[in-house]
């Protein structure tokens, strides 16, 4: 299908793309790798009047980590991710996400801002970065505000930007010793949306139980989640099989999700148990290893 009409403007600068969003406000959308948006103009499942293209901003891409961040670019393709030695070495949760989503056309262009902004509970990054504990840093008129990633996900492609703002960066803690993550995704085939998937972020204390852990579930809730039972659950404890078992369980009875072409309820059910205990065996393993 054709989008309908609209007007397209290029920003040169954050300033200006600012400045723009502000004079059309809810008539407009932001441009980035536009792979969700432009599937749904096209649609016309959304039709903005104006559509502000921000590709050439600068200063809006990268992956640096310092001061115990990983400050990624909302502008960061998703093969710049996957690319990454920092992300591939230190941030193995991070780089699987990168790996899984779709097809290497679209993570040509896709970016990790766009992504989160578009808070698609059926979207890869966003259990990762609850998994993280991430921060969102989003730029408006009245300069940078951080947004804990709690926060960030209102409802299902209702991410909390305000009116003129535009999310700039992504904040991920940098990891401490004996700490491990990673996700783990079952589709119908390659490229496909999750039937469910698992992130799982953890660290160990030296006596080797649990210090801290992060584990949220992707296209089995109707808005991304923490699912902070099975995060109870494994915290202070040894991780022996058992416990795992008992948490991937935990995560299973948070899920709610919608039975379709991919499967009954029930079975995404029991699909988030199997990739919930698949991470979290891997994230373990991961932690005792560094």
């Amino acid at each position: 299908m054709i989008p309908g009409a609209f007007q397209y403007h290029l920003a040169g600068s954050l300033p200006e793309a600012l400045h723009m969003l502000a004079e059309h406000g809810d008539d407009a959308k932001i441009l980035a790798g536009g792979q969700s948006l432009i599937p749904l103009m096209r649609f016309r499942l959304s039709q903005p009047e104006h559509l502000i293209d921000i590709n050439r901003v600068p200063g809006l891409d990268g992956i640096t980590e310092s001061d115990g961040w990983l400050r990624i670019g909302a502008l960061t393709r998703e093969t710049a991710i996957e690319r990454s030695a920092v992300v591939r070495e230190r941030f193995p949760l991070l780089a699987e996400t990168a790996d899984v989503i779709a097809d290497p056309l679209v993570r040509n262009l896709a970016t990790l801002g766009g992504n989160l902004a578009h808070a698609d509970p059926a979207n890869d990054h966003p259990a990762t970065m609850i998994a993280y504990r991430a921060v969102i840093v989003a730029t408006g008129a009245n300069g940078e505000r951080e947004i804990p990633i709690d926060d960030f996900f209102v409802d299902a492609f209702m991410p909390a930007l305000e009116p003129g703002e535009i999310l700039t960066e992504i904040r991920i803690p940098s990891p401490g010793p004996r700490s491990g993550g990673a996700y783990e995704k079952f589709e119908r085939k390659v490229g496909d949306y999750a039937v469910a998937a698992a992130a799982v972020q953890l660290s160990l204390n030296e006596d080797g139980t649990v210090a801290q852990a992060g584990i949220s579930t992707t296209n089995v809730t109707f808005v991304p989640v923490r699912i902070s039972t099975a995060e109870d659950a494994l915290v202070g404890q040894m991780p022996d099989e058992a416990t795992l078992v008992r948490v991937a369980g935990l995560a299973a009875e948070a899920a709610n999700p919608n039975g379709d072409l991919r499967g009954s309820a029930e079975y995404k059910r029991a699909m988030a148990r199997t990739v919930t205990l698949r991470a979290l065996r891997r994230a373990v393993e991961r932690a005792r290893t560094t």
